[in-house]
């Protein structure tokens, strides 16, 4: 595997901004919904050492995908079990959604400074603080897809649980199994199974076109 250190350099702060938010935010959903779970664990920080898991943020760097400690909680201290269930599951995605706008307002902001539209150096900023927004923007998409362990899975999961905790046990097994081989099939055979590029462009584009950058 060719690894261009420039490209790695350019990737990690925005992975690990991505990847602490994403879990701070898991873990201050459950806190504001009743569960001291995460704060116990000392998660409820914005400190990167706390929610990095460093084989899952060398994934992310070297083959765009990967993952952080997941923060824990639990169910029996949610008042809305289901419902508040999915509120903390989503809570992280969209934590990077908001990032990834952030990061674009930002680079737009800089870029009416004459430095960053005009000067090599100040370009290139501006367009570093971009690549950092599209990351959060695969990082929200990622996370949505509806396969176990990932995020998206609990619109379904939670419901499942007291259905067939069984079946369910299963998903969690086999998903992340499932999850990897559709990854590595795109990329050894060139296949385009979850789309995640095509997402990640089109609300990219869109944000790009609202705040004028093209």
């Amino acid at each position: 595997m060719g690894l261009d250190l420039a490209e790695m350099l350019k990737i990690a702060p925005a992975a690990v901004i991505g990847l602490t938010v994403h879990e701070f935010s898991h873990g201050y959903m459950a806190f504001r919904l009743g569960d001291n779970t995460a704060k116990n664990d000392g998660r409820l920080t914005l400190n990167p050492l706390k929610h990095i898991d460093w084989l899952g943020f060398f994934l992310i760097i070297v083959a765009g995908f990967g993952w952080a400690k997941p923060v824990m909680f639990n169910p029996v201290n949610l008042k809305n079990k289901h419902r508040d269930e999915i509120l903390i599951s989503l809570a992280g995605p969209i934590s990077n959604f908001i990032l990834a706008v952030l990061f674009l307002v930002i680079a737009r902001l800089l870029y009416f400074i004459d430095y960053f539209s005009s000067n090599t150096m100040g370009i290139q900023i501006v367009n570093l603080i971009l690549i950092w927004g599209v990351i959060n923007f695969g990082l929200f998409v990622f996370n949505l897809i509806p396969i176990p362990p990932l995020d998206g899975s609990h619109f379904y999961l939670t419901y499942l649980k007291d259905i067939n905790p069984t079946l369910m046990m299963n998903m969690y097994k086999w998903g992340t199994f499932g999850l990897f081989a559709i990854i590595i099939a795109e990329n050894k055979f060139n296949l385009n199974i979850l789309h995640l590029s095509q997402f990640v462009n089109g609300i990219t584009t869109f944000f790009l076109q609202l705040l004028s950058f093209q």
